[in-house]
């Protein structure tokens, strides 16, 4: 898989449109706030924009159970609204991507009102049978039997068909059955029509869900072949990127780029959360325990990260492995006992290493994980796992709801954060030293840098605190996220003339570097 130019380097940033920026007052962020902000993110310097779904939905999953996929949600604005941002953007240098819900729809969808009623229609998976595993609803019609959903109740999964046929379930059905073959020409009729008002592409919802009892993904894999067969004719320079968490399925399957996830994968989603994720904000009972490489107690390791990582980039390439900094579903940065003086050094990591980094909107200022907020739009998914404390209104200025709205502050969307230290795009700005500026920095430098993307090689010298690699032979970088000190003797040539591009709390002397805690350095070995 060779990926547009435009792509080939991306720096992407992940909004959820409704926390983002609202333009008409109603206490929702929507696609003419998006526009609105698009001079912020081509300041920050950021190419790729992915926006989580905008489509119509009666949001019993913020929009990840769509009623029509070929709409603009009235909420969000109209279709002319994603052509006027799609436009903007594009003058700007930044593309914009949709979120595809491939493998399920809402229960309001026509196309499920409909199979709830004729037990002949096959776009869903039913079965009449009276026992059955758990996933199975009842049928809200006429219809006898039960549907199987994908994750709620009103979320019912689309027949992709089974990899593999078992007489004691007949209700399965092959991949080339009618109701998996229309749906099947379905995504591609709704890829076609969003690729025709101007976005470029789309990150697709559990796209390694599809067809189901498929072990190997075979089946799986060959449906988006085919579709990536027809997207490289009819619109060559779009992007797909998964959620799948299998790299080596997924980029040969026809996607550009893999997230790495904190759940799934082959580790279980062990190896992100090795890395960042906080666990005392955001849980599940299935998760092991795991300790994290950016803590400040400095018990973590990158090991499992980087073993992960590179068995994937020598399948695929680094160019088609994405790291984001968090998610709609996930914690922030920002999260429980970690601090705003801990995050430089992710970021510092996240923009020199050789993946496609995704800034989830807000982590560029530190915005903070807020627990214990209300079960908004299905928010709440266990008992301690509860995703609205991740997707808080933008926090714009000092001025009324931060500058994300001017409705009153019982009609947002969510909460604002509280506490009266909240960062803000507005202060940090006027701040060279915050946040914000760092990571606009090492934006700029790793896009100046071919050796700081993921083209360049890696090369790591130390796997401990501080982590340090060496770029494309000539980038000294050093992480040390642990509030400890740390020094490492190193034996490198070109080390005593180091020259600094981006640094806080590293210095290198002949034969040694020294980090202080909370601390990164990228250097350039200008004597090699």
């Amino acid at each position: 898989m060779t990926s547009p130019a435009w792509f080939a380097n991306a720096v992407l940033y992940q909004i959820y449109p409704q926390s983002f920026s609202d333009s008409n007052g109603d206490g929702i962020g929507d696609l003419n706030g998006v526009t609105d902000q698009l001079d912020y993110l081509a300041w920050l310097g950021v190419n790729t924009v992915w926006l989580n779904p905008c489509f119509v939905s009666p949001f019993r999953d913020a929009g990840y159970d769509i009623s029509d996929y070929l709409a603009v949600a009235p909420r969000y604005g109209t279709s002319d609204d994603l052509v006027k941002l799609t436009d903007a953007a594009r003058r700007r240098g930044i593309r914009i991507l949709l979120d595809l819900v491939a493998g399920h729809t809402s229960d309001q969808h026509p196309w499920f009102l409909a199979s709830a009623n004729d037990p002949t229609d096959e776009r869903y998976i039913w079965a009449e049978a009276t026992t059955l595993p758990e996933g199975w609803v009842p049928s809200p019609g006429s219809r006898p039997g039960s549907y199987l959903r994908n994750w709620f109740d009103s979320q019912p999964a689309l027949n992709f068909g089974y990899a593999r046929m078992d007489p004691d379930e007949p209700w399965r059905q092959p991949v080339d059955a009618d109701g998996p073959r229309a749906n099947r020409a379905a995504l591609r009729e709704i890829m076609d029509h969003w690729l025709g008002f101007g976005v470029s592409g789309f990150r697709v919802d559990m796209a390694h869900t599809l067809v189901k009892d498929d072990p190997s993904k075979a089946e799986t894999s060959r449906l988006w072949t085919d579709l990536r067969g027809w997207l490289d004719r009819a619109h060559p320079e779009a992007v797909l990127l998964a959620e799948w968490g299998y790299p080596e399925q997924s980029v040969s399957a026809g996607f550009h780029a893999d997230f790495f996830l904190h759940s799934g994968g082959p580790t279980g989603g062990r190896a992100m959360r090795s890395l960042w994720h906080n666990r005392e904000c955001l849980d599940s009972d299935t998760w092991d325990p795991v300790d994290c490489f950016f803590d400040a107690e400095g018990n973590g390791s990158p090991r499992l990260f980087y073993k992960t990582w590179k068995s994937a980039a020598a399948a695929v390439g680094p160019e088609h492995l994405c790291l984001p900094t968090s998610n709609h579903d996930f914690a922030r940065l920002a999260c429980g006992p970690r601090t705003a003086e801990q995050l430089p050094a992710a970021f510092a990591f996240q923009l020199t290493w050789p993946t496609l980094p995704a800034i989830y909107y807000g982590d560029e200022i530190g915005m903070r994980f807020i627990p214990g907020l209300p079960d908004t739009e299905g928010s709440v998914v266990g008992p301690r796992y509860n995703r609205a404390g991740s997707r808080t209104p933008m926090q714009w200025d000092d001025t009324r709801n931060a500058g994300f709205s001017t409705a009153p502050a019982d009609a947002l969307y969510l909460p604002l954060d509280p506490a009266a230290d909240r960062p803000t795009v507005a202060a940090q700005r006027a701040d060279t030293t915050s946040l914000l500026h760092r990571v606009r920095r090492l934006i700029a430098l790793r896009t100046s840098t071919p050796e700081l993307g993921p083209a360049g090689d890696v090369r790591v010298l130390h796997d401990g605190y501080p982590f340090t690699y060496l770029r494309g032979g000539n980038y000294l970088v050093a992480i040390n996220p642990r509030r400890e000190p740390a020094s490492l003797p190193l034996a490198l040539d070109g080390l005593d003339g180091a020259v600094p591009l981006e640094t806080s709390g590293v210095t290198v002397r002949e034969g040694a570097l020294d980090a202080d805690g909370f601390s990164y350095g990228v250097f350039a070995l200008t004597g090699r």
